[in-house]
């Protein structure tokens, strides 16, 4: 019997604790909105953005990673490429809090266990929700609160590279687009069913954000441990 619970040991214990590292840290870096208002470039930060994160390495290539970033999105149709947009001269600004969950799989083996420096690029993709007030245009094109709020679901695209800087400090760099599934992030759709009518732009469309930033994480946690009998 004794020996048959050492077996049962050595057959869960590593899978459980064989990359029990985590990575706890904060995210600086800018965001820059892609929607009906507004400039439509991809990478071209423009408002801050700061934020928290943790991670759960559960292997040398993939981790289990959660996120909380603060940032405001603006949108300047005078800032535009589009004359159309320029001529309508709208601009929004919108404070957002968004709390995402998801995996970050790296392209090469990132052994934290391992003495020496190693980089690697790494994806992350999971859900995202974020937080924003609601806002409409009037007719006059006047930026207007409805006096609530709402939580935008998306889905954050994530390309990255991190090196490790010292044993325990991690430093990325990454550029993260997030897909939702709300077009009321910018005013061109009122959450209101009553003002509807004030709603323009491509509706078919939904909003983009993006984060562009570096990631800076401290590691801790227990090497792997393995059962000898």
């Amino acid at each position: 019997m004794r020996y048959f619970f050492l077996l049962l040991l050595c057959t869960f214990i590593p899978r459980n604790v064989d990359a029990q590292i985590y990575e706890v840290g904060i995210f600086a870096g800018g965001s820059n909105f892609i929607g009906d208002v507004g400039a439509t470039d991809y990478i071209a930060p423009n408002q801050a953005a700061f934020g928290i994160l943790a991670k759960w390495n559960r292997s040398a290539r993939h981790s289990f990673r959660a996120s909380v970033i603060f940032s405001d999105l603006e949108g300047i149709d005078g800032k535009s490429d589009d004359p159309r947009r320029i001529e309508r001269d709208y601009q929004f600004n919108t404070s957002v809090i968004e709390i995402s969950l998801g995996m970050e799989f790296t392209f090469l083996e990132f052994d934290l266990h391992t003495i020496g420096a190693k980089g690697t690029p790494y994806l992350y993709s999971g859900i995202t929700l974020a937080n924003h007030d609601n806002y409409y245009f009037t007719t006059t094109g006047e930026y207007t609160s409805e006096n609530t709020n709402s939580w935008a679901m998306g889905i954050p695209m994530v390309l990255g590279y991190k090196t490790n800087i010292t044993n325990q400090l991690i430093l990325a760099g990454e550029i993260g687009a997030r897909y939702t599934f709300s077009d009321e992030l910018d005013g061109s759709v009122p959450d209101s069913k009553d003002r509807e009518a004030l709603s323009f732009g491509n509706t078919n469309n939904n909003d983009w954000y993006m984060f562009t930033g570096i990631t800076l994480t401290y590691t801790f946690g227990r090497r792997p441990c393995y059962c000898n009998f």
